[in-house]
């Protein structure tokens, strides 16, 4: 017995070990100036798929299209006291920079957790979501329509009210029922890890929120300009959806015990590529190749969502036997040339002219894919020397307008992705 009690002494000394205690250490004056920088320490993997995520790159100063349009309407992101033309602090900061937003900041360097955009402290301190229609109609957007907490907020907090009350019946106190093998600055105190001291960071279970839209439509929801016209509107496609599928399931799915941290959206091209299935069928007769193309959005919302000029372009070629364009149905661009193969959501001023989103004062033509909406395109083409039809959907993070207009930004930016092709020989 007594070389029984040696050994289970060693080993709660051997865990002992695995945990040090620091003192209070003063890296920030509130919880909401803690850099992810800190959170990279335990949670490495997850901190790299932010990383690279557009949250990460949200400010004006790491998302290039963002940024042009923010120094269009608002000025600087680099000065201090920055007021838009109206004199009202710049709502973009309530979804880009949130933690600057809350300050009430508009110079985004100031911070190293203002640069980081939309940050783990950011989501992550998200208590209740509540709306954002606010009293007397006016919209309260971003960090303005959340509840937000001085402590971390997760899809699970860590339930040790069992081991507390068996703990008086363990002759080591509770300590070997402690299955952490890195100290925990989320359980209450401050911690060492591999010779950085880390703040104590108190984490509560917060389900509701975390796996629920709420966490995601105080910026996603939907964004009107000066005038009362919706631009960015995707809180409202999905409420026509009427879907029980949340934003998480797609944009954040489960890998292994984790949720992906990448948050794929209208940049990433996986995420674009499994947003449509595309089919194409065609066949001759009587002179003519007839073509059906079909074409499925997945997603829950229209297709494409987010910023109103993201869109979509269908393009329908057919090839000889060496290959040469004998027909296309778009050669310069379907706006003009083929409307049906133009999806996009279009805003247009007084005279029903198409406008910039700042000006625009009402909708234009609405051409997108619904949410779950399967749309069939037909085409009747001369049928001489076809052997082979390919249809290509192109996505485009700019109208050609702006993509012509903005020759600063990259390349990859202003160019066409594709995201599914289709092919049949005749």
């Amino acid at each position: 017995m007594s070389r029984f009690i040696r050994s289970a002494i060693g080993a709660v000394a051997a865990l002992s070990c695995l945990v040090v205690i620091a003192a209070p250490v003063a890296v920030a004056d509130s919880i909401r100036e803690v850099s992810s920088e800190v959170c990279q320490n335990c949670h490495k993997e997850i901190y790299q798929q932010w990383k690279g995520s557009m949250h990460a790159n949200s400010t004006a100063l790491s998302d290039p299209i963002h940024g042009t349009f923010y120094k269009q309407v608002a000025g600087d992101p680099l000065q201090e006291g920055l007021k838009t033309k109206s004199g009202a602090y710049p709502v973009c900061l309530q979804c880009h920079v949130p933690n600057a937003a809350l300050d009430k900041a508009t110079k985004i360097d100031a911070k190293v957790s203002y640069k980081e955009g939309v940050n783990c402290v950011a989501c992550h301190t998200i208590k209740a979501f509540n709306g954002i229609n606010a009293p007397g109609g006016k919209l309260r957007l971003g960090m303005a329509s959340y509840e937000l907490s001085d402590s971390l907020q997760g899809p699970a907090g860590f339930s040790r009210g069992l081991q507390q009350l068996t703990a008086g019946n363990d002759m080591f106190g509770g300590a070997a029922a402690d299955d952490s093998s890195k100290p925990n600055p989320h359980i209450g105190e401050a911690v060492t890890l591999d010779g950085k001291e880390i703040p104590s960071l108190p984490l509560e279970g917060n389900a509701g929120v975390m796996k629920s839209n709420a966490a995601c439509m105080g910026c996603h929801d939907k964004r009107n300009n000066a005038h009362g016209v919706p631009l960015c509107a995707t809180g409202n496609e999905y409420m026509v959806s009427k879907s029980d599928v949340t934003c998480q399931y797609c944009h954040m799915p489960m890998v292994g015990n984790s949720a992906d941290h990448s948050m794929g959206g209208g940049h990433d091209g996986g995420m674009l590529k499994r947003s449509i299935v595309f089919t194409l069928d065609a066949k001759t007769d009587n002179g003519k190749v007839l073509v059906n193309a079909t074409l499925k959005n997945q997603q829950p919302h229209a297709l494409p969502t987010g910023a109103p000029f993201r869109n979509i372009v269908f393009r329908l070629t057919a090839y000889d036997a060496s290959g040469n364009v004998l027909w296309q149905n778009a050669p310069e661009h379907p706006a003009k040339d083929d409307p049906q193969a133009y999806f996009a959501y279009l805003l247009s001023d007084d005279a029903g002219k198409n406008a910039m989103p700042p000006t625009a004062t009402q909708l234009g033509a609405d051409t997108r894919l619904r949410p779950h909406e399967q749309r069939v395109l037909g085409y009747e083409i001369p049928a001489e020397g076809v052997v082979l039809v390919r249809g290509e959907v192109h996505y485009n993070l700019l109208w050609k307008v702006l993509a012509d207009k903005f020759q600063h930004l990259p390349e990859d930016l202003r160019s066409p992705r594709t995201i599914a092709v289709a092919e049949v020989r005749l």
